[in-house]
């Protein structure tokens, strides 16, 4: 994506923020010197002057406060800066989610009633943005299934990462292979 956004804005400047020291070494090395990368929580950010334009793709559903979070891009924005987000919405994964509820409900309860994402409904995040002082708000959810080749690795790598940070190291694979099992 920041790529991409280096392309659209050859005269101008990228800044490419992430929460993943991981994310933020591999943009480092992919990009050099062409963007300004560097990690940061997004519900922490304070820039040194407002940029044009915030862009994010498949990631903010992460991020567990979306008040918090419509206010600190908005102050991120000059005034008519533009907001492009895509992210996970109201209905994503809930087959998964309700698997990995019904585990930690059987075996796992240090994860009952926890979850890493929020997946707001349009009306929802047209209102929390409006809250949050933007104006010309158009939300929607697209139905967009993913079908990995490997469904296993995909939930292992992109599903369940966080559940199994919060597990104690013994207790993480069998939580993992419950959760694939019934997958």
């Amino acid at each position: 994506m920041t790529e991409a956004l280096l392309e659209l804005a050859s005269d101008g400047r990228v800044v490419a923020i992430d929460a993943s020291q991981e994310m933020v070494d591999l943009a480092c090395e992919r990009l050099g010197d062409r963007a300004r990368v560097w990690r940061q929580d997004v519900l922490d950010l304070v820039l040194q002057e407002p940029v044009d334009a915030v862009v994010s793709t498949a990631t903010l559903h992460w991020v567990p406060d979306h008040d918090r979070l419509w206010q600190r891009l908005a102050a991120a924005l000059r005034c008519g800066g533009i907001l492009e987000i895509q992210c996970g919405g109201q209905g994503n994964i809930d087959r998964v989610r309700e698997v990995i509820d019904a585990v930690a409900a059987q075996s796992f309860p240090e994860l009952e009633g926890w979850s890493p994402w929020v997946f707001a409904g349009p009306q929802e995040t047209q209102a929390r943005l409006e809250a949050a002082g933007f104006t010309s708000v158009r939300c929607w959810l697209e139905e967009r299934p993913t079908r990995p080749e490997n469904l296993a690795d995909f939930v292992r790598s992109s599903i369940l990462p966080a559940h199994m940070a919060r597990l104690p190291k013994q207790r993480r694979e069998p939580f993992a292979a419950a959760v694939l099992e019934r997958v």
